[in-house]
C-alpha cells in the first residue's frame, strides 16, 4: 500500500508540474495582436477653432469675423496635446506589389485641355505621376499604376484641425497597388505653423519607404483667411513647420508651390529644400527661371484609366537611373 501510496503520489506531481510547464510555455509563446492606427484617436490641439462640420476645413467654413489672423512670432512652443500612442499597423494580408528597381510605367495618360510646351515637353520625362484629394473620389490604384502612375502625392491635412477624408484609403491603396506615396499639407496662413506641424504629425504615418512630406503654400483667393503675411512672415512660418516635418520623418521636405505665390515671396529663398512646381502654360524653366525643381506639375486636367474626372499630372526632373538613385538617397 504505501509502495503505490508512493506512486500515485509521484503520478499527481508529475501531472501537475506537467500542466504548468504547458501553462507556462503557451503564455512565452503568445504574441499580442497589433492594433491598427486609426485617426479617431487623434486628439486636437488645445488651440480655439471655429466649430465646422465633421470631415471639412475650418479654412472653408470660418467667417470672416471670427477667423483671426495669428501674428509672428511663430517660435513659441507648440501647444500641450494629449499623448497619442503611435503603433505600428498590422500587415495586410496580401502583399502589395512593392516597384522594383528598375520597374517605371510609361505615360499613357491623355489631357483634356492639352498644352504645348515646346521643345521639352512632360514627354521628354521617364517618370510621370499625379497627385491626389478627395476630389478624385474613389480611385482604382492598380489601373492608375499601369496607366503611368509611378508615384502619388496625397492630400493629408490644412491648417490644425481638417484632415482630408480620403487620405487614409488613398494612402493604402496606393501602397497596395506598388505606386511609390507620399502626403501633403495646404498652409493655412491664419494659423501658427509650429500647430499645423503637429497636426499633420499626427495624422501622417512615419513608414518606411514613403516619399519625403510636402509643404503646399499658395495663395487660395477661396479662404475665409484674407491676411497676407509679409515675405519675412511667410519665410519664417514655412522654415518653422519645414525644420519640425524634417526632425520627426527624417526627410527633407519639397515646397509646391504656384507661379504667383513664387513671384510674390520665393524667389531666392529656401535654396536648400527641393521644390515641386506648377507650371500649366509653360516649362518651369521659363516660369522660375533659376529654380531647380525635383517635380513638375504640369497638368491640372489629365486623364487616366483608374480615375473618373480629372487628376493632376507630374513628372519627375531626372531619367530612370536619376529617380532610383533620388529614392535611394530620400529614403523613398
Amino acid at each position: 500500500m504505501r509502495s503505490l501510496a508512493l506512486t500515485l503520489v509521484g503520478l499527481v506531481s508529475l501531472g501537475i508540474a506537467g500542466c504548468t510547464g504547458t501553462s507556462n510555455l503557451e503564455t512565452a509563446l503568445q504574441i499580442s495582436k497589433p492594433s491598427m492606427e486609426t485617426t479617431a484617436s487623434v486628439v486636437r490641439p488645445n488651440v480655439a477653432v471655429p466649430d465646422v462640420p465633421v470631415g471639412e476645413s475650418a479654412s472653408e467654413y470660418a467667417t470672416d469675423a471670427g477667423m483671426t489672423a495669428i501674428a509672428e512670432p511663430d517660435r513659441l512652443p507648440a501647444p500641450a496635446f494629449e499623448k497619442v500612442a503611435m503603433v505600428t499597423p498590422p500587415k495586410p494580408t496580401l502583399r502589395p506589389s512593392a516597384p522594383r528597381r528598375g520597374q517605371v510605367y510609361r505615360s499613357r495618360f491623355s489631357d483634356a485641355k492639352p498644352v504645348s510646351f515646346g521643345k521639352v515637353t512632360p514627354k521628354h520625362h521617364a517618370v510621370h505621376g499625379v497627385d491626389v484629394s478627395r476630389w478624385q473620389g474613389e480611385i482604382n490604384w492598380s489601373k492608375l499604376r499601369e496607366h503611368g502612375a509611378n508615384f502619388a502625392y496625397i492630400k493629408a491635412t490644412d491648417g490644425i484641425d481638417h484632415m482630408d477624408p480620403m487620405f487614409r484609403k488613398n494612402w493604402d491603396g496606393a501602397h497596395r497597388a506598388g505606386i511609390r506615396r507620399g502626403a501633403y499639407h495646404f498652409f493655412f496662413w491664419c494659423r501658427r505653423a509650429s500647430d499645423q506641424a503637429e497636426w499633420f504629425i499626427r495624422n501622417v504615418p512615419k513608414v518606411k519607404g514613403a516619399l519625403p512630406p510636402v509643404l503646399d503654400v499658395e495663395w487660395n483667393h477661396q479662404s475665409s483667411c484674407k491676411w497676407r503675411p509679409s515675405r519675412a512672415e511667410i519665410i519664417e512660418k514655412m522654415q518653422v513647420f519645414l525644420d519640425r516635418l524634417e526632425r520627426h520623418y527624417g526627410q527633407r521636405p519639397i515646397i509646391y508651390t504656384a507661379p504667383d505665390f513664387y513671384a510674390d515671396n520665393l524667389k531666392g529663398a529656401f535654396p536648400n529644400h527641393p521644390f515641386w512646381l506648377r507650371s500649366v502654360a509653360a516649362h518651369p524653366s521659363k516660369v522660375y527661371p533659376g529654380r531647380n525643381w525635383v517635380f513638375w506639375q504640369y497638368s491640372g486636367s489629365g486623364l487616366s484609366k483608374g480615375v473618373d474626372g480629372r487628376i493632376d499630372l507630374n513628372v519627375f526632373a531626372g531619367d530612370e537611373q536619376e529617380w532610383w538613385h533620388w529614392l535611394g538617397k530620400t529614403g523613398g
